[in-house]
């Protein structure tokens, strides 16, 4: 993996660095990861902006931002209207960033503010994303490290993407971030997205420490949704972005199945006499060709439909309720990277 040559003009953005993070009922963690975070910012000597998207939190986390925001202006809330889970969040927050360079990660202490330093030197050698790979994980064998070895195993297969950790910190382009159309899980495939459009992607080794404080909303039937994934990660790029290529190949499958049973019904209709319209290798031939048609049809209809409609509405899949900041009327407004 090499880097790309390209950098980014001095003060084309209003802050150097973004930090982006999802907030679910994390009202023990929030003030340690603000007080961490500032601390290293401010030690890098770096302008930046402290992204806390608040998804939804029933706790006292909204609280707990506004009192924050309040006596740092570098600190930005996002308060969307109801929880959407931790990918729409996220990328909430990417949208409302006006970074050089947008840094992805947790609120509960797991990804070490510490570890950003490491993530910025090394994208500013030009690469478009830099991704921190876990090392000595804490979490359950069963139920976190054995599932994530195998769907990291399965997104390089598929996406021919040499990254070993596709989840959790990650330091991008701000105009890369910007630029990505996620849809729900797809926070998950965010260095698989970022080199499947050509960009220079790496990574450094970070630590993974436990929770701070508070419990996991991570659940064993997401492995599930990772597997979807996985598989609509194999179908793009498999297929070039070209469903035809694959529902094609299935529905030659079907029609020439179809065929052969049909070929076979008529021998032994026209050899033995054998009557065909009630038998159920006939009506078998039928079915497969139906379903040789929808294979045709009906995905490809629905998966152009859904994306033309989110290219030209420009919709996004969340609603944020308000801003929260101590930004004066002057400053650069979330998002400006004019």
């Amino acid at each position: 993996m090499h880097a790309s040559a390209a950098t980014n003009a001095p003060g084309e953005f209003p802050v150097e660095v973004s930090i982006v993070t999802p907030m679910h009922n994390e009202e023990l963690c929030v003030r340690e990861f603000h007080r961490r975070m500032s601390a290293v910012l401010v030690g890098m000597g770096v302008s930046h902006e402290i992204i806390l998207v608040n998804d939804g939190s029933t706790d006292k986390t909204p609280e707990i931002i506004r009192e924050l925001s309040a006596t740092d202006p570098n600190l930005v809330g996002v308060f969307l209207a109801r929880n959407r889970g931790q990918c729409t969040a996220i990328y909430a927050g990417i949208q409302h960033s006006c970074g050089r360079y947008v840094v992805i990660m947790d609120g509960d202490l797991q990804h070490p503010p510490e570890e950003v330093p490491s993530l910025i030197e090394k994208i500013r050698e030009g690469y478009d994303l830099v991704k921190g790979m876990r090392q000595r994980r804490q979490e359950s064998l069963m139920l976190r490290r054995i599932p994530s070895l195998v769907a990291n195993y399965l997104m390089r297969a598929t996406s021919k993407c040499d990254i070993h950790d596709m989840g959790g910190l990650s330091a991008i382009k701000g105009e890369v971030a910007r630029g990505l159309k996620l849809r729900e899980g797809q926070h998950r495939l965010i260095p698989a997205l970022v080199y499947g459009q050509g960009g220079a992607v790496c990574e450094v080794p970070t630590s993974a420490p436990p929770r701070f404080a508070g419990k996991s909303h991570y659940g064993i039937g997401r492995s599930v949704d990772v597997l979807f994934d996985i598989v609509l990660l194999w179908f793009q790029n498999s297929y070039k972005q070209r469903p035809v290529y694959l529902f094609g190949r299935i529905s030659l499958w079907l029609f020439m199945t179809a065929s052969l049973l049909m070929c076979w019904m008529f021998f032994d209709k026209f050899v033995f006499g054998e009557h065909m319209g009630t038998r159920p290798p006939f009506l078998g031939s039928v079915l497969l060709y139906l379903s040789s048609l929808g294979f045709m049809s009906t995905g490809l209809i629905l998966e152009v439909l859904v994306n033309t409609h989110d290219a030209v509405s420009g919709a996004t899949p969340y609603k944020v309720r308000e801003i929260v900041t101590s930004r004066s009327p002057d400053s650069a407004a979330p998002g400006s990277c004019q």
